[in-house]
């Protein structure tokens, strides 16, 4: 049977799931157009869905979203069972402004010479959609739902467990 999985166009449903997640996995194409993963730090996403991220101008990554621009952001807190997939276009801008109000000085371990540096950049990241798993993580409820399980042969679908995908 084919699970059912609401569908929302609300993306503050994922912006409220990864707030507290700092770290993403970006996925972008390679220049073989193989797929190519790395963490990014993610600054304080915009109410609109809008995501940022400080990065040099001459990564590997900017190469590759200027060849392709559609990447994927993978988010995940174990510990919570909660788990954020999104999809969406990438540009890279070197906007002063931008670099100013996105800026914090932990980022000086990066870019040494600070807001100024001639190698920093933003890499923006507007969402086309996303999908995210945010299920009851104590250890009570999965020990109660593998019981069940083995018991009835049925699935344990806990109260609270939550699936759904965003199309903003």
């Amino acid at each position: 049977m084919a699970e059912q999985v609401a569908v929302s166009n609300d993306v503050t449903k994922l912006i409220e799931r990864i707030k507290d997640i700092k770290i993403a996995m970006l996925t972008t194409y390679d220049e073989d157009g193989t797929l190519h993963s790395r963490p990014m730090y993610t600054q304080e996403p915009e109410k609109d869905g809008t995501l940022w991220f400080f990065t040099e101008k001459d990564s590997a990554k900017i190469y590759e979203v200027r060849k392709e621009n559609h990447v994927n952001l993978g988010y995940s807190k174990p510990d919570d069972n909660l788990y954020v997939s999104i999809s969406g276009k990438a540009t890279v801008t070197s906007d002063k402004e931008l670099i100013k109000k996105y800026w914090s000085e932990g980022l000086r371990a990066w870019f040494p010479k600070g807001q100024e540096d001639p190698n920093i950049a933003l890499l923006r990241i507007d969402i086309d959609r996303g999908e995210y798993w945010d299920q009851p993580s104590s250890l009570l409820v999965r020990a109660f739902g593998y019981v069940k399980a083995v018991t009835t042969g049925e699935r344990y679908q806990p109260t609270g467990d939550e699936h759904a995908k965003v199309n903003p």
